[in-house]
């Protein structure tokens, strides 16, 4: 309850961008002991900041899509073969927004397969592969992510989704699994509600990072595919609650 309240808050403050503790504590309906201890673990995660009486959102710029996709293209590309190995023929898919996730792409040649997607790329990587069935969640397109946003995310309700393979900006224990662009954090989080089995790409450097928005707990997460064993504590937590955890071989084969 609390997890889900400090997120509710969160959102509540980034919309308004600046708030009083007063109008906090009357929409939450919590003591001002409460919300102060919630804003102290919301600062920790840089993305809001105290002001005399009240809390203000903190602006973030995102970093270029064209930049964030040079970044550790090798891992990228070991996770997405890694990812890839887990879809077999006849799962209805999900594939993510993000720099990542366009990598299974080339991998899923000659599957017979249906993918959703918001992710442009993954719309122009599946283009030579005839065989694979690619549905295009329309909207706005951002340019920044490189990916359209839903006006009507609800529509995804209609959807059956085998496997949701999913990224991230950050993922913490403390934090969950987080993501730096207020539009794509809707649909990730509906996503996750209605997928039968979620795949969080993430390489090392996710690792203890928190971004704007937590989209979902890092125990939502069914199997976590990265290029390096995480750190202990992390190795700790899949084990504890039953996550799967596969690793990328970095080597080109």
């Amino acid at each position: 309850m609390k997890t889900k309240r400090i997120e509710q808050i969160e959102q509540y403050v980034t919309t308004n961008q600046t708030v009083s503790l007063d109008k906090l504590c009357e929409v939450f309906h919590i003591s001002k002991n409460t919300l102060r201890r919630d804003i102290n673990d919301l600062v920790k995660t840089g993305s809001v900041k105290k002001v005399y009486g009240g809390v203000t959102a903190v602006k973030r710029t995102l970093v270029p899509f064209e930049e964030r996709n040079i970044k550790n293209q090798e891992g990228k590309h070991a996770i997405g073969r890694k990812a890839a190995e887990n879809v077999q023929d006849g799962d209805v898919i999900f594939i993510d927004s993000g720099t990542t996730t366009p990598n299974m792409v080339p991998f899923l040649k000659g599957k017979n397969i249906t993918i959703l997607t918001q992710n442009l790329s993954v719309l122009l990587n599946a283009f030579p592969y005839t065989e694979l069935k690619v549905f295009l969640l329309g909207g706005k397109l951002i340019r920044s992510t490189n990916s359209f946003s839903m006006i009507h995310v609800d529509m995804l309700n209609c959807y059956n989704i085998n496997k949701a393979f999913l990224a991230t900006t950050g993922l913490s224990i403390d934090n969950g699994v987080t993501n730096s662009s207020p539009q794509e954090y809707e649909i990730k989080k509906k996503v996750v509600e209605k997928s039968g089995k979620t795949y969080l790409l993430a390489d090392y450097s996710k690792f203890g990072v928190s971004s704007l928005m937590t989209y979902c707990r890092l125990d939502d997460v069914s199997c976590l595919i990265t290029n390096r064993m995480p750190p202990e504590k992390y190795q700790a937590f899949l084990a504890n609650h039953s996550i799967e955890l596969q690793i990328a071989d970095s080597f080109e084969k």
